[in-house]
C-alpha cells in the first residue's frame, strides 16, 4: 500500500505512468479514462452546482484527461467549454482519442483568443508534470487570463507552470484553487511557489498494477500531525527535570533581548527541563521579569560562557547575538564546545564567514540565509528549494531546516521532510527565534537531530496554525505558546 506521506519527483512520477501504461492492455487509454472521471468526480465534491465548466487543454496527456472530464460534464447536462491554445492539437495518441470522444458526443472546442468564456469552475489541462521553462507567449496570455477570472480552478496532476519537482515557477503559473494530482503525489507542490499555486491538494491514486510500483523510491515525505504521537510519547512517572534536558541559549546582544527570551520561553514550552539564557547584562533584570522559569546569566566574558557550556544539554545560539566581538568570542566557544548545537540568526552570518563541518549541529536558515551560506542568491535558493537544503546538509554535514512556506528538513543521507503545516501569518520578526528553542527542546529530550528538526517545525507550524485561528494578519510569535503546549503533548490516538 502506497505511503500517503510520500512524495515524488517527477521522474518517478512518468516512470510510474509510463509502467502503468505499458502493463494496461489498451496502451494506457484505461489509465486515462479512470483520470478524467475522478477529475470530473472531484470538480462534483468542490463545486457540485457549477453548471457552465471551462476546460482548458494542452496538447500532451494532460489535456486528454481534461478531454475526459470535458466528456463527463457534457453527458451530465452541464455547459462544457473547451479551449485550445493557437496553433496546436492533440499531439499523443491518447489525447487524440480523448478529443476524439468528446467531438463524437457533440462537444465543440475552440481556440483562445485573448478572452475566457464566464464559467462557475476553470480546469486547468494544459501542461501537467514536467514543465521546467516559462511557459511561451501563448501560454503566458492564457495563464494570465486564468489567473484574472473569478471562477475557482481546478488544477489536474500539476498547475500549469510549476515545475513538480522544484517547487518553483520559472514564469508565469495558474493559481488553483484545488489540485487533483494522478497516481503519486508531487514534492514540489508542497513548498515554495508550488505550495502558494497549488492550493488544496487531493490525491487520486488510480487504479494500477502494484508491480507497476515495484522498486518506486519516494523523494521526500510530508509530514504532518499523525507523527506526533511517535516523537512526543507520555512522559515515565518518575521523570525530572535532568531527565529531559538543559538547553543554554545564547545571544541577546544590546538591543535583541527579546530574541532570546522568545527562544528559551519556546523551549519549555515545548517540553525542556532546564532553560538559561546567556546574554548582555543588561538584559538580565527583563529576563527575571518576563520568565523567571530560565536561569539568566550574563555573560561577559569566556570563563562565564565555559561553566554555562559544561552544565548544558544543547546549546541553541544566533537569536540577538549580533556580528560583533562579543558574539564572535560566543559562537567560536560554542561552536568549539562539542555540544549539540541549534544554530540560528547570526550564528549562520558568522559560519558562513568561515564555514566548517558541523556533524552535531542543526541549521535552521531563512532563504537568505541559506543563499549566504552556500554563497549564492536567494533566488536561486527559492529556484530549487529541495537542492538547496540538500547543498547545505552536505557542505556542513548536518541536519538543515530550510524555512519558509513549506519547510523542508535534509540530512546526508536521509530522506528530506517537508513540513506539512504553518501559515502566511507566520511571516514576522521572531518566529525563527520561537522554532530554535523548540527544536533544541526535542533535541535536549533525547531525540535525535533529523527528528528534533523536522518534529520541531511540525510543532512550530501547527501551533502556528492553531493561532491563527483568530486571523493570520497580526499574528504574533509568543501567540504559538499556548498551542505548543498543548501540541507536545499529542493525544495518541486523535492526534
Amino acid at each position: 500500500m502506497l505511503d500517503p506521506s510520500a512524495l515524488f519527483d517527477s521522474a518517478a512520477a512518468r516512470s510510474l505512468d509510463a509502467r502503468a501504461s505499458a502493463l494496461a492492455a489498451d496502451g494506457g487509454w484505461s489509465l486515462m479514462a479512470a483520470a478524467g472521471k475522478a477529475a470530473w468526480h472531484c470538480l462534483l465534491q468542490h463545486w457540485p452546482d457549477a453548471r457552465h465548466i471551462a476546460v482548458v487543454v494542452g496538447p500532451g496527456n494532460n489535456g486528454g484527461d481534461g478531454y475526459v472530464l470535458a466528456l463527463h460534464a457534457l453527458q451530465a447536462g452541464r455547459q462544457v467549454s473547451v479551449l485550445t491554445l493557437p496553433g496546436t492539437a492533440p499531439a499523443t495518441a491518447l489525447c487524440m482519442q480523448a478529443a476524439a470522444g468528446f467531438q463524437q458526443a457533440g462537444g465543440h472546442s475552440s481556440v483562445f483568443d485573448g478572452s475566457l468564456p464566464t464559467a462557475d469552475v476553470l480546469v486547468d489541462a494544459l501542461f501537467g508534470l514536467g514543465l521546467r521553462q516559462a511557459p511561451r507567449p501563448a501560454a503566458q496570455a492564457l495563464i494570465e487570463a486564468i489567473n484574472a477570472q473569478a471562477a475557482p480552478v481546478l488544477a489536474l496532476d500539476v498547475p500549469s507552470g510549476i515545475d513538480a519537482d522544484r517547487g518553483s515557477a520559472p514564469g508565469v503559473a495558474v493559481r488553483a484553487t484545488v489540485t487533483l494530482q494522478f497516481l503519486a503525489a508531487h514534492r514540489g507542490l508542497h513548498t515554495g511557489g508550488g505550495l502558494e499555486h497549488a492550493g488544496q491538494c487531493a490525491l487520486a491514486p488510480l487504479p494500477v498494477p502494484a508491480s507497476a510500483w515495484d522498486g518506486m523510491q519516494a523523494s521526500a515525505d510530508l509530514w504532518q500531525s499523525d507523527r506526533l504521537p511517535a516523537l512526543l510519547p507520555p512522559r515515565r512517572r518518575n521523570a525530572h527535570k535532568g531527565t529531559s534536558g538543559h538547553v543554554l541559549c545564547v545571544g541577546g546582544n544590546h538591543g535583541s533581548g527579546g530574541a532570546l527570551l522568545m527562544t528559551a520561553h519556546a523551549a519549555l514550552r515545548a517540553g525542556a527541563g532546564l532553560a538559561s539564557l546567556a546574554t548582555r547584562a543588561d538584559h538580565i533584570g527583563a529576563a527575571l521579569v518576563r520568565l523567571p522559569e530560565a536561569m539568566s546569566h550574563a555573560v561577559d566574558c569566556k570563563a562565564d560562557l565555559q561553566a554555562l557550556l559544561q552544565r548544558a544539554s544543547v546549546v541553541a545560539i544566533g537569536p540577538g547575538l549580533g556580528q560583533d566581538e562579543w558574539a564572535q568570542a560566543l559562537w567560536h566557544d560554542a561552536r568549539d564546545s562539542g555540544k549539540p548545537l541549534v544554530v540560528d540568526a547570526d550564528a549562520l552570518n558568522l559560519l558562513a564567514r568561515a564555514p566548517q563541518a558541523l556533524p552535531q549541529a542543526i541549521l535552521t536558515p531563512h532563504p537568505g540565509e541559506a543563499a549566504r551560506l552556500l554563497d549564492t542568491t536567494t533566488a536561486a535558493v527559492q529556484a530549487d528549494r529541495f537542492a538547496a537544503a540538500t547543498a547545505l546538509a552536505d557542505r556542513f554535514h548536518a541536519v538543515v531546516v530550510l524555512k519558509g512556506a513549506g519547510s523542508l528538513v535534509a540530512a546526508p543521507g536521509r530522506r528530506t521532510a517537508v513540513i506539512g503545516a504553518g501559515n502566511p501569518g507566520m511571516a514576522v520578526g521572531g518566529m525563527g527565534d520561537l522554532l530554535t528553542g523548540i527544536i533544541a527542546a526535542l533535541r535536549a529530550q533525547g531525540l535525535a537531530p533529523f527528528e528534533a528538526a523536522a518534529g520541531g517545525a511540525l510543532l512550530h507550524g501547527l501551533a502556528g496554525d492553531v493561532a491563527a485561528a483568530d486571523g493570520q494578519r497580526g499574528l504574533l510569535p509568543t501567540d504559538l505558546l499556548a498551542p505548543l503546549r498543548r501540541l507536545c503533548n499529542p493525544d495518541p490516538v486523535h492526534a
